[in-house]
């Protein structure tokens, strides 16, 4: 069965199309119009092995926060409706980056419930066009809009780049793991026998 979601979301804020495959190569087309969010999204999708798609208009003449936490929205929307019913799913997974300087933590949990815990500290306000606080906004939105218990720790880190970029990939690499299928599961892994 193939885990594909396609997701289409307009406000009068941001009109946002998005595709993502779990189970795909890494291959993304992104265009945000925000360049360095544009760059984190297509490593999120190389390094957690996702096709993804997504193009998104905003009003950036604002500021990026809709374009940011909309886009949030709407990937979280499509990781759930393409996880399914998550039978068979490991649930479960983390996973510690290491880029140059920074170092980064994320665990989650794909339970249904949302739950946001973002312990990191930029020292810039923007790198790029991408507001540093903005990053945390994005998470908060895939976590709640995809019913996602979440926590990213920056453990280390001196080039704000560096430590958003890790961020991004250490996300994708545990998004990886706890989506990926065990054969041992045969059913949903919890003892209320649903992940809703």
């Amino acid at each position: 069965m193939d885990r594909v979601a396609s997701v289409d979301r307009t406000t009068k804020e941001t009109a946002i199309t998005l595709k993502i495959n779990l189970d795909g190569t890494g291959k993304s087309a992104i265009d945000t119009g925000i360049g360095f969010f544009d760059h984190m999204l297509e490593g999120f999708a190389k390094h957690g092995f996702f096709d993804l798609e997504c193009k998104v208009t905003g009003d950036l003449q604002v500021d990026g926060h809709h374009t940011v936490e909309d886009t949030g929205i709407v990937l979280g929307q499509a990781i759930r409706t393409a996880l399914g019913d998550k039978k068979g799913i490991c649930r479960y997974g983390s996973f510690t980056l290491p880029m140059d300087d920074a170092l980064a933590l994320c665990a989650l949990d794909l339970c249904g419930r949302p739950y946001l815990n973002f312990d990191c500290n930029f020292t810039t306000p923007k790198v790029g066009y991408l507001e540093t606080e903005l990053v945390r906004e994005f998470f908060y939105a895939i976590s709640y809009s995809a019913g996602m218990n979440l926590h990213i720790k920056l453990l280390d880190g001196i080039n704000n780049h560096h430590m958003i970029e890790a961020i991004f990939k250490a996300f994708a690499k545990a998004l990886d793991q706890a989506t990926q299928y065990d054969s041992r599961i045969t059913d949903v892994l919890s003892t209320k026998g649903s992940l809703s």
